[in-house]
């Protein structure tokens, strides 16, 4: 295979920008209506941290990249920005050293279909994250979900392609409404880097996307993404399952798609219908997303917040259960035991914390399917429980009779227990911005983020 430098790729994608790339200000006098509102993107710059409200995320994420840093997700237009600039992309790796995945950018703007086309799948995974940065000129926008010289919808991502077929919905062959979810789906679905293909993203859905089928898949491959540090489970990660859990949903069942609610039609001053692309929380927009077939926009709040608190309670008390069980595992492995005694427990704390990960990774779980989200708690409790009740059996049998547990009074206390040295990584990564990115990647990447 013929090495592309960073020099020559440069030198290609000007020609091919132009040729293969319709930049999103080119729907601006074409779909000015649709223009807007995506831009209006622009102001839902509000995100929170997650690991600061949650810090026992920091310790089941340990020896992840998600335990340095993770947030809410925000509107499209600062998709680019937030991947370049997070600490779970990190910096330059030295030279002849690799660094993290150019898979990285695959869902964050219309320059990877471009890049994917000249450099292919595995060579586009195949670079570093930051060898691409310059090339990220646009974030998520027009012509990831349409064709470049109409507003027909696209699968733009070769890995949604084949997760389609997979699961018996080939998108050519499927009606406008699914196809409508399958480009959202595109992206808000799970995936994984596919380490004997040089990383590239891969959809699991080979059994089915039941969090069940899925970790099928992986116990049958014998993958698994990272080794706890602490506990040396072997992990999984799940990121944000939306469409698989839409797509057994109640809504999903009625017909109402994430186009429903979340892009429903409006009208402009003059008049004119419009998809509206400012996607965002449904209920702000109640009379045209929901009142088709809600009552009450009171009904709908009160139900959520019942959904949220159930879950949130289930949640919870898994987290903190993991977290004991990762700790008593490793005062298991402190005091010598073996790898025979160890397999059963490290086996439940894979399985639980999957299913656990699979609920609370997707957004909006309490209103895309909460009754899929707490069966898969439950689970996860359960298991949680299960990998204790034996860890407890052989710290007993080890004579172990005290184990120390991780302070996780704030997100800052969490990442010292895990043995993250976050000033130097903050201090790093603050560098690499101001040196590179602010310098020679695209505004898309440098701009200042918004809080």
């Amino acid at each position: 295979m013929r090495i592309i430098t960073p020099l020559l790729l440069s030198a290609i994608s000007v020609s091919l920008h132009a040729a293969d790339v319709v930049p999103n200000s080119f729907w601006k006098e074409r779909a000015p209506l649709e223009y807007q509102s995506w831009q209006a993107t622009e102001n839902q710059g509000e995100r929170e941290d997650m690991l600061a409200n949650r810090p026992q995320l920091v310790v089941l994420w340990a020896g992840s990249a998600y335990a340095k840093e993770f947030h809410s997700p925000r509107g499209h237009r600062f998709a680019i920005a937030d991947v370049a600039q997070t600490l779970r992309t990190g910096v330059a790796p030295a030279e002849g050293q690799k660094g993290m995945s150019a898979s990285c950018w695959t869902c964050k703007g219309p320059d990877v279909p471009r890049l994917m086309a000249t450099l292919g799948e595995e060579g586009f995974a195949g670079h570093n994250f930051t060898d691409l940065g310059a090339e990220m000129g646009n974030t998520v926008g027009c012509s990831d979900c349409h064709e470049s010289d109409s507003s027909k919808l696209t699968l733009s991502r070769p890995h949604a392609q084949k997760a389609m077929a997979k699961v018996s919905l080939p998108f050519a062959e499927q009606g406008p409404a699914m196809q409508g979810a399958q480009t959202c789906g595109q992206c808000h679905v799970t995936y994984y880097f596919q380490p004997e293909a040089s990383n590239k993203v891969n959809i699991p859905w080979i059994f089915g996307s039941t969090a069940d089928a899925i970790e099928r898949y992986y116990d049958t491959r014998r993958f698994f993404e990272w080794s706890h540090p602490i506990s040396r489970t072997p992990m999984l990660k799940a990121r944000h399952p939306e469409f698989e859990h839409w797509s057994r949903s109640h809504h999903a069942k009625q017909g109402a798609t994430c186009i429903t609610c979340h892009m429903p039609q409006e009208q402009g001053d003059n008049g004119q219908s419009f998809s509206e692309h400012r996607v965002g929380n449904a209920l702000e927009r109640f009379d045209q997303a929901c009142a088709g077939c809600h009552d009450s926009k009171a009904g709908i709040e009160a139900a959520l917040r019942v959904n949220k608190t159930k879950i949130d309670t289930l949640r919870t008390e898994v987290e903190m259960l993991l977290v004991k069980a990762h700790y008593e595992a490793k005062a298991a492995w402190d005091a010598g035991a073996e790898w025979y005694f160890m397999d059963e427990p490290l086996m439940n704390i894979r399985h639980s914390q999957w299913r656990w990960d699979f609920a609370v990774s997707s957004h909006g779980l309490y209103a895309h399917n909460p009754d899929e989200g707490m069966a898969l708690l439950t689970t996860a409790l359960a298991q949680a429980k299960q990998a204790r009740a034996r860890l407890s059996e052989i710290l007993a049998q080890l004579k172990v009779e005290k184990v120390a547990y991780p302070d996780l009074s704030s997100k800052a206390a969490a990442q010292e227990a895990v043995g993250l040295e976050m000033d130097k990584l903050t201090e790093e990564k603050r560098a690499f911005i101001d040196a590179e990115i602010r310098k020679h990647w695209p505004e898309a990447a440098s701009r200042a983020p918004q809080e």
